[in-house]
């Protein structure tokens, strides 16, 4: 009787670990470190992980994926989204939704994003003003397979000044909305400090703070430094104490050759920087998120927009496509990031043609989303199609490195070793 049960327990287990395993059979996968195919591409698929690459003996009674035809990827990563919004030109929905309401938004965005092929994002701050991180909600119901969603790596509310460029109050009638640091929104030292303790209490993995004004709100300026110096040092060093990086919105020159000494690990935008920004940056090994595929974007809905806003666009907009140049040219690293949902959440990969316009090769925008996101968040996990690596894998119907527009019509989706998509 124990040497039947053993053997029933033996066949249980069995036919589990058949059942989670799977063979995809394409017809070559991407070297992203040479940009060369590698064919044939019969990826072994185990407890989420690629166990191996043209395996000579198989289990027996494995689930084969055909994808004869296509070209394999590693899933792409989007260093830059606001996953609790949608953009026509202005926010006033923010002001108006519940946490819950930014949460279903949320849930659907990120649904978007990964059925077109991003399995890791950053989250890069949310919009809503809320109490509840709602990036955070996402994230763990996304761990434990609740919902369709990649990877995500939360940041909660963005750091900013009273009145800068993440007080989403600005604008509103004094007194209608009270924000604090827990909001992100500080003004000195010791609410720095409380602002990213808030955060990272209430799960946080990134920090984003905001070095200067911006673009896409309701201040005057757009360069003009607005952390502080110490408030810019003050959050690095508190979120260091907890093992977690800073990423800082910068547009003005100064302000982003601030944020570099204060310690940030990536410049985000970066539209405004000089020389000596660029060989800070490189000095210092800081990563520029550019998000310049958004112009493409931001462009026709001009006139649409509010006048502040337009007319900080305008100004900006070919100031940072001839920085960018610069800064591709000078060898500066650079991560992948879109800015969804000015770039609309699913449409992520029209960020590389736009990367490509300023200088970049199809294979260096291709590493933006995979092997140098992945060595920016210091994640050895992903980023390659690799044995023992994670089984976030993506195909397309062409070569990318021939022609990167196929990124944006991705046919099937795997994230840790599930099927999300499988279009012909």
């Amino acid at each position: 009787m124990k040497q039947f049960l053993s053997l029933l327990i033996l066949l249980a287990a069995t036919l589990s670990a058949i059942a989670q395993s799977k063979l995809i059979k394409a017809d070559s996968y991407l070297d992203v470190r040479t940009g060369k195919l590698i064919s044939p591409a019969n990826l072994l698929i185990e407890n989420g992980t690629i166990k191996s690459i043209n395996p000579k003996t198989l289990p027996e009674g494995i689930e084969t994926v055909d994808l004869t035809g296509k070209i394999l990827l590693p899933g792409l990563m989007d260093m830059h989204v606001h996953l609790d919004g949608d953009f026509t030109g202005s926010w006033d929905y923010v002001y108006k939704e519940s946490a819950s309401q930014g949460t279903v938004r949320a849930v659907v965005n990120a649904e978007k994003t990964l059925m077109a092929g991003f399995t890791t994002i950053r989250s890069i701050g949310q919009l809503h003003i809320t109490p509840e991180l709602i990036d955070v909600a996402v994230s763990e119901a996304s761990d434990k397979g609740m919902i369709a969603a990649p990877r995500i790596i939360p940041s909660g509310h963005m750091i900013s000044i009273n009145g800068g460029h993440g007080d989403i109050s600005l604008g509103l009638a004094e007194g209608l909305v009270t924000v604090g640091p827990n909001d992100g929104i500080i003004n000195g030292k010791y609410d720095a400090i409380e602002a990213v303790r808030y955060q990272i209490k209430h799960g946080a993995k990134f920090i984003k703070m905001h070095a200067t004004a911006g673009v896409l709100s309701m201040e005057d300026a757009i360069g003009a430094q607005q952390l502080s110096n110490e408030e810019m040092k003050t959050v690095v060093e508190e979120a260091a104490r907890h093992h977690i990086k800073v990423a800082a919105h910068a547009h003005g020159t100064e302000g982003i050759k601030e944020a570099i000494r204060a310690g940030v690990y990536s410049i985000e935008h970066g539209s405004i920087i000089d020389e000596e920004g660029i060989r800070l940056m490189k000095e210092n090994g800081v990563y520029l998120v550019p998000t310049r595929g958004l112009a493409t974007i931001i462009e026709p809905m001009i006139d649409k927009m509010d006048p502040v806003m337009a007319g900080k666009a305008e100004y900006v907009m070919p100031i940072a496509k001839q920085n960018l140049k610069n800064a591709i040219k000078a060898n500066v690293k650079i991560a992948f990031g879109t800015d969804t949902p000015i770039i609309p959440h699913g449409k992520n990969a029209i960020e590389f043609a736009a990367l490509m316009e300023c200088g970049m090769n199809s294979m260096e925008a291709i590493q933006t989303a995979t092997t140098n996101s992945a060595e920016m968040l210091g994640l050895t996990d992903r980023g390659e199609v690799k044995e023992g690596l994670l089984a976030d894998i993506i195909a397309v119907d062409a070569n990318p490195v021939k022609d990167i527009s196929t990124l944006e019509n991705v046919k099937f989706v795997m994230k840790d070793g599930v099927i999300y998509k499988n279009e012909k």
